[in-house]
Parts: C-alpha cells; sequence; structure tokens
C-alpha cells in the first residue's frame, strides 16, 4: 500500500474495529490541513497502532508533514512504542534526537520507555542529561522514576528521588507522585516510609489507602492493615480485595471470610481476584458449609465454574482441601474449558486423598488432550505414588519427566521422591538421592526424609536429616519435636532431653495441638488438646470414654509409644485421651445426625493412636470420618482408612494356585503406623508377570505388621 501523499485517517469507531485488517488509507487532499487537527488524526493513528510496521507508517507522515519536531506526536509516538515493547535503542532514541527542543513530556516518554526495559541506570542518565539542559521535570517524570525503582527493589535511589521530589518545585505533595512513592517504598519493604509519606499527603485518594493496606497485608500485620481499612473513608472493591486476600494469604481463613460476608452486606459486587481470595480461605478452613456457600456467590455473581477457568480450577482444590473429592470432581467435569491449572488441581486432589489411579488415570487424560503438564503436575503424580507405596511407579515418573514432557525436577520434586523412597523403607536410597541431587536440597527435602525416619524409626538417619534442618529451619519447632518423638520411640530418653533442652535455649515453643470440626448447621467448634472450656465439655469427655470402652471390648490398646514423654503409664493413657482430635470426633458424634460425615481439620499431624480410634469408631458408630491433618486426609469408612502405605515386601512370596482360570499372587502387604493394608492398594504393587520378583524385592515393614493379601492377578493386570 502508498504512502505518498497520504495519512493513515479514519473515524475513530472505524478504527476501532481494526483488529485484524490493515489500517485505511485516505488521500491528505480529503481532509483539512490545520495543524491541530491533523495532530489530533495522528494521534488516533498512533493510539491504535498494533504493531512496529503501522507506527513506521504513522512517523512517516509526521516527518512529510513537518511534524517531527513536536514534541507532543513524538512522546506519544515513543509511548506507543514502549506499549508494543519494542527496544528503545535505535528507533525511539533517535526519534527522540531528531527533535531539538524536547519538551519535559518528551523526555518523560523516553524515560519511561527505559524505565520498562531496565537498566535503570539508562532512566536515570536520561534524566541528569535533561536537567542538564535546563528542561525542568514534570510529575510524570518522577513516578516513571519511581516505578523503575520499584521494579529494581531500589530503595537507596527511590530516596534520592524522593528527595529531588521536594526540592523541585514540592512534587512531593502531588496525589499521583505520592502514591507512586508509597508503592515504591512498600515493594522495596520500607513500609515505615510508606506510611510516613502517607501521612504527608494532603488529599489522599482510596488508591493511597489500598497501597498501604496491602503493604500491610504483605507484611503479615494484618491489625494494622485492619485498622487502616476502617478509617478509610470510601472502601472501594480493591480495598476490600486487599483485606481479604491479606487474612487469606496470612493463614487467617475466618477473618478473610468474615470480611467477605461485611462485603456482601455492603452491597459491593465481586470479582474474579476476591473470588480468588475468598475461595483459598475457604480451601484452608476446610468447611463444606462455607464452600458450598462462596460457590453460591460465584455462579451468582456470574464466575460459575462452568464457563470461567480460573474460578473452576480454585473450586476444584477448595474442594478437594475440605475433604469433598468427590463434589471438586464434579466441578471439574463440568467445565467447559480445562487448562493446565484445573488438571494439576484435581491431579493433586486426587493425590491429598489417596486415589493414586485416578490421578495417574487423570495425568493420561490431560496428556491425550494435548494439554502439557507442568511441575505442579508432577507433583501431584508423585505425591499421590507416595501415598499409595507405588515405588515403582514412581520411579519411572520421575526418569521420565524431563525427557518425555519437558520439565526439569525441581527440590519440590526431589522431595517428593525422598517421600516416597523414605514411606516404602528404602532410606538408604533416599539419603544417597539427597546427595546427589543437582541443586541444594532446601528444608521440604530433608524433613521428608526426616518423616520417614519416623515411620520406620531409624533415629541413625534421622540425626542427619536433622542436622540439616537445624542450619536450613533453626526456627523449625516441628524438626526438633519430631526428632525428639524419634528418639523416644528408641527409648533414648537422654537424647529426648537433650533436644528439649536446645528448644528451650532456643526459646521455642510447641504449637498447640488443635482441630476443628463441622456442627450440624455448618458452624466451626475448634478444641485444643486437653481443652476443658468447650460448653459440652463434660458430654464430650463421657462420650469420648464411652467410644474408648467400646473399642476396648474389640481389642483396642492405646498406644502409649505415641506419648513422647517419660511418664507413667497411666498418665500416658490420660493425655491421650485429651488430644484434640479425639475430642473433636466426640463432639462430632454428639452434634451431628446419625449417618452424616464428620470432617475434622488439625494443624498437626495426628498420631498413631488417634489413628487408630478414629478407624475403629468409623465401624462402632457407622459414621465416614474425614480428617485431614497436616500431612494429607485420612477417610475412615467401617475401620478402614484411605491413607495406607503398602510396599512389596522383600520377604514376599508368591504362590501359584492352578484353578483352571487364572493364577493368584498371594502377597504380603505392609503395614505402615499400624494401619490396615486394604486389598485395592496392595494391588497397586503388584509386580507385572514378566518381572522377576527378586528384582522388584524393596525393604518393608517388620515381619510381625505383615498382613497376608490374595489378590487376582487378572484383577491387577
Amino acid at each position: 500500500m502508498s504512502l505518498d501523499n497520504s495519512v493513515m485517517v479514519a473515524p475513530s469507531h472505524t478504527l476501532c474495529a481494526q483488529t485484524t485488517r490493515s489500517i485505511s488509507f485516505i488521500p491528505i487532499s480529503q481532509h483539512t490541513t490545520n495543524k491541530q487537527l491533523l495532530e489530533s488524526q495522528l494521534i488516533s493513528l498512533l493510539h491504535h497502532c498494533t504493531n512496529l510496521n503501522h507506527i513506521k507508517r504513522v512517523h512517516a507522515q509526521i516527518i512529510c508533514h513537518g511534524l517531527h519536531q513536536s514534541s507532543f506526536l513524538l512522546a506519544k509516538l515513543i509511548r506507543t512504542l514502549t506499549k508494543l515493547n519494542t527496544p528503545m535503542d535505535p528507533y525511539p532514541r533517535l526519534a527522540f534526537q531528531q527533535v531539538k527542543q524536547p519538551n519535559p513530556f518528551l523526555w518523560t516518554s523516553l524515560i519511561r520507555g527505559y524505565s520498562f526495559q531496565r537498566p535503570l541506570n539508562e532512566s536515570i542518565l536520561l534524566y541528569n542529561s535533561m536537567r542538564r539542559v535546563g528542561t525542568g521535570p514534570v510529575s510524570f517524570t518522577f513516578t516513571a522514576l519511581l516505578k523503575a525503582c520499584a521494579a529494581a527493589l531500589d530503595a537507596d535511589l527511590g530516596r534520592q528521588i524522593h528527595g529531588q521530589t521536594i526540592t523541585i518545585g514540592g512534587f512531593a505533595s502531588d496525589l499521583y507522585v505520592g502514591n507512586t512513592m508509597i508503592d515504591m517504598y512498600v515493594k522495596c519493604g520500607f513500609l515505615d516510609c510508606g506510611r510516613k509519606v502517607f501521612d504527608e499527603i494532603p488529599d489522599r485518594d482510596v488508591i493511597s489507602w489500598t497501597l498501604l493496606i496491602v503493604g500491610y497485608a504483605r507484611r503479615g500485620d494484618m491489625d494494622s492493615a485492619g485498622s487502616l481499612f476502617d478509617e478509610l473513608p470510601l472502601k472501594d472493591m480493591v480495598a476490600w480485595t486487599a483485606m481479604v486476600t491479606g487474612f487469606a494469604q496470612n493463614a487467617r481463613p475466618r477473618e478473610a471470610l468474615c470480611f467477605f460476608d461485611r462485603m456482601q452486606d455492603a452491597g459491593i459486587e465481586t470479582d474474579e481476584v476476591m473470588l480468588v481470595g475468598v475461595i483459598s480461605a475457604c480451601a484452608q478452613l476446610g468447611a463444606t458449609k462455607y464452600a458450598n456457600w462462596v460457590r453460591h456467590v460465584a455462579e451468582k455473581s456470574g464466575y460459575g465454574p462452568t464457563n470461567n477457568v480460573v474460578i473452576g480450577s480454585a473450586l476444584v482444590d477448595m474442594y478437594s482441601k475440605c475433604g469433598s473429592v468427590d463434589e471438586a470432581f464434579k466441578v471439574f467435569d463440568n467445565m467447559r474449558e480445562r487448562n493446565v491449572f484445573s488438571y494439576s488441581s484435581m491431579i493433586v486432589g486426587f493425590a491429598m486423598h489417596g486415589r493414586a489411579n485416578a490421578a495417574v488415570q487423570l495425568f493420561h487424560e490431560m496428556v491425550k488432550t494435548d494439554i502439557r503438564p507442568n511441575g505442579v503436575t508432577f507433583i501431584g503424580v508423585l505425591t499421590a505414588c507416595s501415598h499409595a507405596g507405588m515405588v515403582e511407579h514412581g520411579r519411572h515418573w520421575f526418569a521420565t519427566m524431563e525427557k518425555s514432557y519437558g520439565v526439569t525436577p525441581t527440590a519440590d520434586h526431589y522431595a517428593c521422591m525422598v517421600d516416597l523412597l523414605g514411606r516404602g523403607g528404602c532410606l538408604e536410597e533416599a539419603l544417597e538421592l539427597v546427595r546427589t541431587m543437582p541443586m541444594n536440597p532446601h528444608g521440604g527435602v530433608w524433613g521428608a526424609l526426616l518423616g520417614a525416619c519416623r515411620i520406620h524409626a531409624n533415629p541413625d538417619v534421622a540425626e542427619i536429616a536433622a542436622v540439616h534442618l537445624f542450619e536450613l529451619e533453626p526456627n523449625g519447632i516441628g524438626n526438633y519435636i519430631l526428632l525428639s518423638n524419634i528418639y523416644a520411640s528408641a527409648r533414648r530418653w537422654d537424647d529426648v532431653a537433650r533436644v528439649r533442652k536446645l528448644m528451650r535455649e532456643k526459646g521455642l515453643k510447641k504449637d498447640p495441638g488443635s482441630s476443628w470440626v463441622e456442627g450440624k448447621k455448618g458452624e466451626i467448634h475448634e478444641f485444643f488438646a486437653g481443652d476443658v472450656t468447650h460448653v459440652k465439655s463434660r458430654e464430650i469427655s463421657q462420650a469420648l470414654e464411652d467410644i474408648v470402652n467400646k473399642l476396648q471390648l474389640h481389642g483396642y490398646k492405646p498406644n502409649l509409644s505415641c506419648v513422647p514423654y517419660d511418664v507413667s503409664d497411666e498418665d500416658k493413657k490420660r493425655i491421650l485421651m485429651t488430644h484434640s482430635e479425639k475430642l473433636a470426633l466426640a463432639f462430632g458424634l454428639l452434634s451431628t445426625s446419625a449417618g452424616c460425615t464428620i470432617r475434622i481439620v488439625k494443624n498437626l499431624r495426628i498420631c498413631e493412636d488417634c489413628h487408630s480410634v478414629m478407624c475403629g469408631a468409623s465401624q462402632i458408630a457407622g459414621r465416614e470420618i474425614v480428617i485431614r491433618d497436616n500431612m494429607r486426609f485420612h477417610h475412615f469408612s467401617d475401620g478402614k482408612c484411605s491413607c495406607v502405605d503398602v510396599v512389596c515386601e522383600k520377604k514376599f512370596f508368591h504362590r501359584v494356585i492352578r484353578s483352571g482360570k487364572f493364577e493368584r499372587y498371594e502377597v504380603r502387604g505392609g503395614r505402615k503406623d499400624g494401619r490396615t493394608s486394604q486389598e485395592s492398594n496392595a494391588l497397586l504393587n503388584l509386580p507385572p508377570p514378566s518381572a522377576n520378583v527378586l528384582s522388584l524385592a524393596r525393604k518393608g515393614p517388620s515381619l510381625e505388621d505383615l498382613v497376608t493379601l490374595s489378590v487376582a492377578v487378572a484383577a491387577a493386570h
């Protein structure tokens, strides 16, 4: 298309529609030559340019009409180039250099362009050059520089620019400059400086308040954020979102939901960002009543999971963490659009609930739909293998994730493998994997190894893991407690005393065990270990005693090894009876109707004794009990738990029975943590018919913990 004697001019409504076709060229003769109108037309054309060629054509017309000295036009040209991520060198810089007397706005447009593209010093050099030639800055000059400092997290340079705003023309009182300065200080971690700027702004707007609220939330100071929010004269959606997401990000889900409820009462409409924050809060709390309420609000607001992949993926994660993995799958199954995040959320959900087969099957479905897995996807797959004791399957996925899917294993994936090998009894192999990692292992890796040592009562390897954990996480109270418990299981009381002394010297205190359970109407009741403050404390104690008495008739004996203190057996029994999850169970049985599922969330890992009680109670009371501890979900039903980890025992044997229809393996499945093995989990560990049995043998639990399970080869293959 020729450019001779023409300029790209078109009505604005026509240009707005030109998203895919090329821009029309209309002869100049059809338009007035009035300079002001021509500049306006050229500005409009620049506004609608979508690529570099369009911009160059408009620039050519600017030159042809003798407007190349117009700072106004050239500033718009450079801003358009910046919007399209065009490198500042050489084109924008050369265009700038053609102007003999650039005004402050043209200088600022180039400074702003460099500030987006780094390095920061180029913007500063331009600013200094502008000052040397006698051109004074405008407010946009300082906002461009301050944004660059915020992006580079350069608070020192930001302070210098702050000083310039005070000494040159009093720009510090400018609202836009002040807000940008608050944002810079907040992002650089100097919240007190940001608060000082905030206090000195004469006429603050809602952005000023919200920036500071977000800053307090990021620092975890939600009390200060709340006080500031209460003082805010006009609370808009952004301010409400800052509070809700702030509470959610700081693990205070109840306050997040309370603020969201207040927002609903105030008649403020919700949006996608707000919903993601409040859904995250529901996921942390683990309460189905609130989960259903938030889903209803999302659908009523036009953000239903069927048509919104972001909200749908968040709801899948929420329902999984609330213990309703079946409801999570219903949401997932009804989503019209799915991406890697929705698939990964569902795979991780299945993994958390011990549904390894479903997780792996969904992974295969995902790959068939040409959606490439990411790192989170493989976290879910490896976790599923770990919780089901599928050691060989886990090895396969870990070995092929980079070669077949282009996902390089991170330290988190190595942590999953260490957990998988550790649970399977391969502690030495797990330790060797840690030592040969291509990156430095983080606390999660050594923590997985320490947790495996608790399962297999191996204090020697535990000490190796603990040394690294104490260095990486010196204030990680859980690591000290876990090592102490491992020593206690081995009856090494001197070592227990040594670890506890170290905790006292560091001023570390154990987080009290707490559990919360949903009541009949969905209300949350929280219990602490040894709690006697509940209004129904007597009834709860009596109900718990009745449960234990019934369990004892069926052979239950308290697991005294779960009390890591050198006290009498009677004291240990008393301590076990006051564990928070047992109190929550008793209250759940008292307050909900027969047949209703009891859902409990615990802040720490459930102990073996409580696990045994939950198994028995589910059978005696005829209830499904769902517990989410800080490791995973446990679904107790009819005396069994979904969390069983079965591995092929080193001394397992197989026997061929000729029945004329199929062969049968008799496999010894390992019981872990005093939990009952399930046949379905044993199926996952059968070797293929062609496998060398000895080559697949892995170290497993002790012989006294073995159970014999007969499973059909036909069912497994």
